[in-house]
C-alpha cells in the first residue's frame, strides 16, 4: 500500500486508488494509536470507504478544528488511546455542533460481557471487539449505524 502523509494525518490508499471513485464514497474518522490494528482496519475497509487514519485523540481534533475538514459519515474509534480515551474523546467531538450528529463505533479491546452495554451507554452508536477475526463484523456494524 501506498501512503501520503500529512502533519496531522496518514490517508492510506489502496494500489489502484481512484479518486474520482473514492469522491463518492463515505468517508470514516478512525483513530487507532496501534499501527498494526489500524492497517488492518484500513485494508479491511479501503475498498468500500474513504478512511482517513489518525493515531491519537490530539491529532483528530487538531484536524477537526482547521476550518475546510470535510464531514466524515462516521468515526471509529479505539478505546485505549494514550493521553485521552476514545470515551473522552467522543464526548467532545459530541459537543462540537459541527459534529455532534455524526455516529461513532467503539473499536476496542474491552470485551467483557457487560462492555459493549457500557460503550453504548456512554453515547457510542456501535461498538466492536478487537481483534477484529472476520471484517463482516466490523463492515456490518458500520453498515448498521450509517445505514448502508
Amino acid at each position: 500500500m501506498s501512503s501520503v502523509k500529512t502533519p496531522c494525518n496518514t490517508r492510506v490508499r489502496p494500489i489502484g486508488f481512484n479518486p474520482v471513485i473514492k469522491r463518492f464514497m463515505k468517508k470514516i474518522y478512525m483513530v487507532e494509536d496501534n499501527p498494526d490494528n489500524a492497517e488492518l482496519v484500513v485494508d479491511m475497509l479501503s475498498d468500500l470507504y474513504d478512511i482517513t487514519r489518525f493515531s491519537s485523540a490530539v491529532e483528530l481534533l487538531t484536524f477537526l478544528y482547521k476550518p475546510d475538514t470535510e464531514k466524515p459519515s462516521i468515526f471509529i474509534l479505539d478505546i485505549s488511546l494514550p493521553g485521552m480515551d476514545g470515551v473522552t474523546l467522543m464526548k467532545k467531538i459530541k459537543d462540537e455542533p459541527n459534529y455532534n450528529g455524526i455516529p461513532m463505533i467503539a473499536l476496542t479491546a474491552h470485551a467483557m460481557k457487560d462492555d459493549k452495554r457500557r460503550f453504548i451507554d456512554s453515547g457510542f452508536d456501535g461498538y466492536v471487539s478487537k481483534p477484529i477475526v472476520d471484517e463482516d463484523i466490523l463492515i456490518d456494524e458500520i453498515s448498521r449505524v450509517i445505514g448502508g
